[in-house]
């Protein structure tokens, strides 16, 4: 496809997202078989089946394509689209037909809207949303930057909604790392929406990426924030819920990445708060795996539980390979002073004779000493008194 072709695609794929209100199924489907371009001749024409008018019907003779492709341009944003090489087609892969039937707001975008700086490319490939409620308490506030915090450093994308709340610290968190975020919007990618979060878009888009299906101008409802749930759940690994009411759009976006087979994870809250009520729902149901510790959470979420085990694995304790008897002997003395083998005897229950084998063994490993006041801790092993 020449470059001209391309871009004819891309007006008319921006033609066909301000037409349709996401996510279009009916119209998608027609996409696919005709293509982009047939698809945006017929739906000006009004010559397309009677599914498809439904949804382009009251709009089809709204074409802004070349305005919004400028809107777009002007705050360093772009129209992405499947023809484009580094559409995520893997990560929506899973709003696909398969997926439509009982899964309200499903479906796969005609395109996206993107701002930013990462390349879209990679950014997804090792991505965790970390969602929650917009009235957060302090509680919540801190776990959610703290995720955010370790999840950017362990080098993952942290994908969230820019909300109030427990998205607004998941994205500081993970800005303060040093890592890319990605803010999924309900409106245009030219709309700082919630206004106090303007710099913190812009903070976003400074190092990762604004995405959103809506065209630039497009204002923010509360429609528009359900269904890109499904975006925030489709396009990472796992769903980690913060905090969220019992009927709230985390946890409608839990349940959506749940039912496309998305790893999903609740942080457990005050029994007391209400606004850790949805999480516990969900641990309660089994929708949910608990997410007790910032660890659990890397490790639960693929290749990062890797760089997690190796870091513990150089974070072990001298002792770890230890077997009882021996670490009971090197428990049994002390670092400032040496003992003498019958009284590491009585201090650890060790028999002499086997406590006389075992620190010459624990010499050879570095674990212990032998001075002329007798034995001890080496001084890079664990004081157990």
């Amino acid at each position: 496809m020449t470059a001209q072709a391309v871009e004819e695609v891309r007006l008319a794929r921006a033609y066909l997202m301000r037409v349709a209100e996401p996510p279009a199924f009916a119209l998608h489907a027609f996409v696919n078989v005709v293509g982009a371009l047939a698809a945006a001749e017929r739906v000006r024409r009004g010559d397309v089946p009677q599914l498809v008018a439904n949804e382009s019907e009251a709009r089809r003779h709204v074409d802004l394509a070349e305005e919004d492709l400028a809107a777009a341009e002007k705050v360093g944003g772009r129209l992405l689209m499947p023809e484009d090489p580094e559409w995520p087609a893997w990560q929506l892969l899973c709003l696909g037909p398969p997926t439509d039937r009982g899964l309200r707001g499903a479906g796969t975008p005609l395109g996206l809207w993107v701002r930013g700086t990462a390349e879209v490319g990679e950014v997804f490939d090792r991505a965790v949303s970390v969602i929650g409620a917009r009235a957060a308490t302090g509680y919540g506030d801190l776990v959610a930057s703290e995720i955010g915090y370790a999840l950017g450093n362990a080098g993952m994308t942290v994908v969230s909604g820019a909300a109030y709340g427990i998205d607004g610290a998941a994205h500081r968190g993970a800005l303060k790392a040093g890592g890319q975020t990605v803010a999924v919007l309900g409106c245009g990618i030219d709309i700082p929406y919630p206004a106090g979060h303007s710099g913190l878009l812009e903070a976003v888009a400074a190092s990762g990426l604004v995405i959103s299906e809506y065209p630039p101008g497009t204002n923010p409802a509360r429609h528009r924030f359900l269904v890109r749930n499904r975006l925030i759940a489709a396009l990472s690994s796992a769903t980690v819920v913060v905090e969220a009411g019992v009927r709230s759009g985390a946890r409608n976006t839990a349940t959506t990445a749940a039912a496309l087979g998305k790893v999903v994870l609740a942080v457990p809250g005050p029994i007391t708060s209400a606004m850790s009520v949805g999480c516990h729902d969900l641990l309660r149901t089994g929708a949910a795996t608990l997410a007790g510790s910032v660890g659990e959470i890397l490790e639960a979420v693929g290749p990062v539980g890797e760089h997690l085990r190796t870091e513990g694995r150089s974070a072990r304790r001298s002792t770890d390979g230890l077997a009882d008897q021996a670490l009971r002997v090197h428990e049994a003395l002390r670092r400032e002073e040496g003992c003498a083998a019958e009284e590491v005897a009585v201090d650890s229950g060790v028999p002499l004779d086997r406590v006389r084998a075992l620190l010459p063994e624990l010499e050879l490993t570095g674990h212990v000493e032998r001075g002329e006041d007798g034995w001890r801790q080496a001084k890079g092993g664990e004081h157990g008194r």
